[in-house]
């Protein structure tokens, strides 16, 4: 038996275009934190390393983080695009593809590589400097909210679809 569309129980076309704007959303967050986040990463590891940040990192890491961005943004808004059943990555994992432009900052200023555990070794082996974030949270208070929602949609979307195929 199938349950009729109602508020509570919006078309499957509502929720995909739902999902689609939660995904946009998230994207734009994403985009607009990055390079902020990238310079503080820099500028905490160079502090804790040299207890202050020249201003020659300062503007190299700055520049990083429009690269980053650069980079980051069009993967992201592709793994957003695409259908969550085809979706094999993470957003918090093409985020994270921003570390090694921190990293050649930190490198290029003469900062040593930090000890890691072997668990964070094998997870993240070229976050040589600990820089990765943990959550996309870690990225920027307002990517917080994007992301709860995006993932909020997205595994909605998912039952939706196994219900309608019979499976839970």
């Amino acid at each position: 038996m199938s349950v009729a569309a109602t508020s509570e129980h919006p078309e499957p076309a509502d929720d995909e275009a739902r999902l689609a704007a939660h995904a946009t959303a998230l994207a734009d967050a994403v985009v607009d934190a990055l390079p902020a986040w990238l310079e503080g990463a820099v500028a905490r590891r160079m502090c804790d390393w040299r207890g202050e940040l020249p201003a020659t990192v300062a503007v190299r890491a700055a520049e990083a983080g429009r690269l980053a961005r650069d980079d980051v943004a069009p993967r992201l808004r592709e793994l957003l695009a695409t259908d969550v059943d085809r979706q094999r990555s993470t957003p918090l994992s093409v985020v994270r593809r921003a570390v090694p432009y921190a990293n050649a900052v930190l490198a290029e200023a003469g900062v040593p590589e930090v000890v890691r555990d072997e668990a964070a070794e094998r997870a993240l082996p070229d976050d040589v400097f600990d820089l990765a974030p943990m959550t996309l949270g870690d990225v920027g208070p307002e990517v917080v909210e994007a992301g709860i929602v995006w993932g909020a949609a997205k595994a909605h979307v998912v039952l939706a679809r196994r219900r309608a195929e019979g499976r839970r």
